[in-house]
């Protein structure tokens, strides 16, 4: 009942609200920036030929100073800024700059076209923003200030699904390796209040509608471990792609685009509209209208869109433009999962595609409670709560045999790494004693 108390839980709730009518306003915007890239596309396929590689070009050279932190999802970013208690470091990532170039700049890649996502944006602009707000208001000290950037991680994912327990799921999973008992309620409430803040505005919805798919026992749960093992090896596959290593493949790639990394994101740019090309509906965006076409059973992308998707998104993170990987890994999981139907005439459709969407967001994230969760909340089906479970705990082994590290906290540890190689050359070496005689 102490004051301090009392304002910190004020500040909460007041952030909350802010968060839930920034991840409405970033929702509405994103769709109104892409839509203005299809009405452009429209006019011939040469167009994105001139605008994409431009527009990741364009990015890529706005992000090699200042604004570097709003690179890539956002979401390590916070998960590093929770592990290194330094204010500095935390207010390169999660300051209101910050927050406010990566919602322009995913905005700007999606009115380019980009196979990318807001709701991993959405996360770090919610981190930021409550972060910020929390020292403002002088919760600076470190534990304050981490228990403001995961209540604000957590109400980011709420609002920008209008997913609440998976905001919830997501923070204890995937944002925090521990989870302190006194801090559930606080994290609870502005995960509420976000989520209240969507539900006023944008109405009560299911993101991808509802989705009245079951999956009976019997052979139909063959899907189960198909689709678990596909998408737990090409989400494990995309993962290991986008880490970055020193090492074969990846080490060339990073030394190819570390001399030229300007032309090297238009070339990304390039191969996504090559890419595109050889689709029905492209590659570009979230891939949100192909995964909800494909899990409605009146899909037209054609047989290859899961695997040109997959493609797009890797062009798409190796250009390091910023923009978040959830919806477009869905995007993919539709894709796979249609293609896993046809395998199984005997299965609901419906209910195979739903799998591949969760089995290859768990392969990606490797957070199978997480992934299981967003699927069953964005389709408001809980017919399919076990075998969805089922799918994304054999997706996660199979992701793991694959790529050792998942991929958040791989980045996010890339990130901390960067930052105790710039604290070692800033600091003096210890000084040492003469030898004595």
């Amino acid at each position: 009942m102490s004051p301090t108390e009392w304002r910190r839980r004020i500040l909460f709730w007041a952030g909350a609200i802010i968060v839930g009518l920034a991840a409405v306003f970033f929702a509405k915007a994103a769709d109104y920036a892409f839509e203005l890239f299809r009405g452009v596309a429209a006019h011939g396929w040469w167009v994105p030929l001139l605008i994409t590689p431009a527009t990741f070009a364009l990015l890529c050279w706005l992000t090699q100073g200042a604004l570097k932190a709003t690179r890539g999802s956002g979401i390590p970013q916070a998960i590093a800024a929770l592990k290194v208690e330094d204010e500095g470091f935390r207010s390169r990532l999660l300051s209101l700059k910050v927050a406010g170039g990566k919602m322009a700049l995913t905005l700007a890649a999606l009115l380019g076209g980009a196979s990318v996502g807001r709701e991993g944006p959405t996360v770090h602009v919610g981190a930021g923003l409550l972060y910020s707000m929390g020292r403002r208001f002088g919760f600076a000290d470190p534990a304050a200030a981490g228990r403001f950037i995961l209540a604000g991680s957590a109400a980011g994912l709420a609002a920008a699904f209008n997913t609440p327990l998976a905001g919830v799921v997501f923070a204890i999973e995937e944002m925090s390796g521990t989870f302190e008992h006194r801090m559930s309620g606080t994290l609870l409430t502005a995960v509420i209040v976000a989520g209240v803040v969507s539900l006023g505005v944008v109405g009560n919805y299911a993101y991808f509608g509802d989705i009245t798919a079951a999956l009976p026992l019997g052979k139909a749960w063959i899907a189960v471990l198909l689709t678990g093992a596909v998408g737990g090896l090409a989400g494990g596959l995309f993962a290991r792609l986008i880490i970055p290593s020193a090492l074969g493949f990846r080490g060339a790639l990073a030394r190819l685009r570390g001399r030229q990394p300007v032309v090297f994101a238009a070339c990304c740019g390039l191969a996504l509209v090559l890419l595109s090309l050889m689709s029905a509906n492209g590659l570009y965006g979230t891939g949100y209208a192909q995964a909800r076409a494909i899990l409605e059973g009146h899909g037209d992308t054609g047989p290859l869109f899961g695997v040109l998707k997959f493609l797009g998104n890797i062009a798409s993170s190796w250009a390091g433009i910023p923009g978040g990987i959830f919806s477009p890994a869905l995007a993919v999981g539709a894709g796979l999962g249609g293609n896993i139907a046809h395998l199984l005439p005997g299965a609901d459709a419906s209910a195979v595609v739903l799998l591949g969407m969760a089995a290859y967001l768990s392969g990606v994230t490797q957070a199978p409670l997480t992934a299981a969760v967003i699927s069953l909340e964005l389709t408001a089906n809980h017919q399919m709560a076990l075998p969805i479970m089922a799918a994304c705990l054999l997706a996660r082994a199979v992701s793991g045999l694959v790529c050792r590290v998942p991929v958040y906290k791989a980045l996010a540890d890339n990130l901390v790494a960067q930052y105790e190689e710039e604290r070692a050359r800033r600091e003096p070496p210890p000084a040492t004693e003469p030898a004595t005689p």
